[in-house]
């Protein structure tokens, strides 16, 4: 499922492309037909993303709802868009500029919600990284009172929004934290580190499109090592590094299966 900085990077490309200019709306898939027919030919007056969210405004019209969930994604193309192949649940297009096109196929959710809905939304999330507006304060208050792991409260969008598999395994890393711990061990020092971590490193994703985690001195340039191959690209420390050595300490990198997802560590840079 993509992280919040996938998100964040939609917002503010839909935005680009399409932002303050009247758009053709349509769902060649059908379902969200009756809500495209509404918006068809209305201006795209904003954008916005929370956590895995993604909001797109129609000034008078409401918001378009998205979550992209796990097989969600979004195909960009310019010139005047051709007629649609598969399974579009929605297309945005306009003429100006010569055109360009956005084709959204298999989300989870893709509605037309009010702004009072969108506030609902947005009241279930916990604080996200990427937001100037959001500090850690909420999520703090939850995490120091939970018995829970702090591996698992990190993916609890309802704790911290925006975060995923790999973030929070990076982030743990980087800030020396055993992920078994729970989160009622962690003293308000660690959290607000890894709060402030998270941050600036989402914020590059954003900016890149990439999850990139490892500092200046690990790289593969400064190491003298190759450099990552992996579907997910960027340079990790710890995800889907299982039996490599630690780019720190050179024990060999450990994963399992913990809250029905896979967790990676190193167990002696995060010793308990």
């Amino acid at each position: 499922m993509p992280e919040g900085h996938t998100i964040h990077r939609l917002a503010a490309e839909y935005h680009r492309v399409f932002g303050g200019q009247a758009v053709a709306v349509s769902s060649p898939q059908g379902p969200f037909a009756p809500a495209a027919t509404r918006l068809d030919g209305r201006a795209l007056s904003e954008t916005d993303a929370k956590g895995k969210h993604l909001f797109l405004g129609f000034a008078g019209a409401g918001w378009i709802h998205i979550h992209l969930g796990l097989y969600g994604k979004v195909f960009w193309g310019h010139g005047p868009a051709p007629a649609p192949v598969g399974q579009v649940r929605l297309r945005i297009a306009t003429e100006a500029g010569g055109g360009a096109y956005a084709d959204l196929r298999g989300p989870t959710k893709c509605r037309l919600i009010s702004t009072f809905e969108k506030r609902d939304v947005e009241h279930l999330l916990g604080p996200d990284p990427l937001r100037p507006q959001d500090t850690g304060d909420a999520a703090w208050k939850r995490i120091s009172a939970s018995r829970t792991t702090i591996a698992a409260l990190l993916m609890d969008q309802k704790v911290l929004c925006g975060v995923g598999n790999v973030y929070r395994a990076e982030v743990l890393f980087r800030q020396g934290i055993n992920p078994h711990r729970e989160g009622r061990s962690l003293d308000r020092a660690e959290w607000d580190a890894i709060w402030a971590d998270l941050r600036p490193l989402m914020g590059e994703g954003v900016r890149l499109g990439r999850i990139d985690t490892v500092r200046p001195e690990h790289t593969p340039e400064a190491m003298g090592r190759p450099p990552r191959r992996d579907d997910h690209g960027g340079e990790v420390y710890v995800y889907r590094r299982t039996g490599q050595a630690c780019l720190v300490c050179g024990t060999p990198v450990r994963a399992e299966e913990h809250a029905a997802r896979n967790l990676f560590w190193c167990p002696r840079c995060q010793a308990a």
